[in-house]
């Protein structure tokens, strides 16, 4: 059987983009480069340019992951520590600073749902923190529905939807970012799209 991400975009996929930038961030440094788009004998960014220009973004993509815009915060700042512990702040390493951010925050984002799941099996659900200033830019209310049934499918179906709908990589740049094959990402995905429009079925 084949499968293939749809090219068109489903309804749902509307939302998730009103939470992207509209336009650059200002900070963006002279060397960063779109996702995808390798270096060769160019100069990298910096960490700093890569910090300043993609971590709003990074958050919103964590925010998704782990439905929890604190733990989101706290995912990314796991993420760029572990970028700079294994290369550096100059980032000369990479051809792709940005591709390999985007693993580094998948990967946090699942270690922290490991230790969720292990943490909810010995304690009881507790209050968190107050909401922060800027998280009406981050959950407006019409896409609550959204994250809520995001957060339902698998951590797989979920990631891949993510990934190909807000981030708007290729089944080739999921298949990098999550360790999988192009035939999986795209089975994948064509499972978590039909569970996804299924479970939002009553938002229409």
């Amino acid at each position: 059987m084949q499968y293939s991400i749809p090219a068109s975009p489903p309804w749902w996929s509307r939302l998730l983009a009103r939470m992207s930038p509209t336009e650059d961030t200002p900070t963006r440094g002279r060397h960063l480069r779109a996702l995808g788009t390798p270096y060769h004998d160019e100069p990298r960014p910096t960490l700093t340019e890569l910090y300043r220009a993609r971590r709003l973004d990074m958050v919103r993509l964590a925010l998704f992951l782990v439905d929890d815009l604190h733990t989101a915060e706290d995912v990314v700042q796991d993420a760029f520590a572990a970028v700079c512990r294994t290369h550096g702040t100059s980032l000369d390493g990479l051809q792709d600073p940005a591709a390999y951010l985007h693993t580094a925050v998948v990967n946090a984002a699942r270690s922290v749902l490991r230790r969720r799941r292990t943490a909810r099996g010995h304690t009881p659900p507790h209050e968190g923190y107050g909401p922060p200033v800027d998280e009406g830019l981050l959950l407006a209310e019409e896409h609550r529905q959204v994250l809520d049934a995001l957060a339902q499918l698998t951590r797989r179906q979920r990631e891949v939807l993510v990934l190909r709908y807000w981030s708007e990589l290729s089944e080739a740049q999921i298949a990098q970012t999550l360790g999988l094959s192009r035939g999986t990402v795209k089975s994948t995905a064509s499972r978590a799209l039909d569970a996804l429009e299924k479970k939002l079925e009553v938002v229409r």
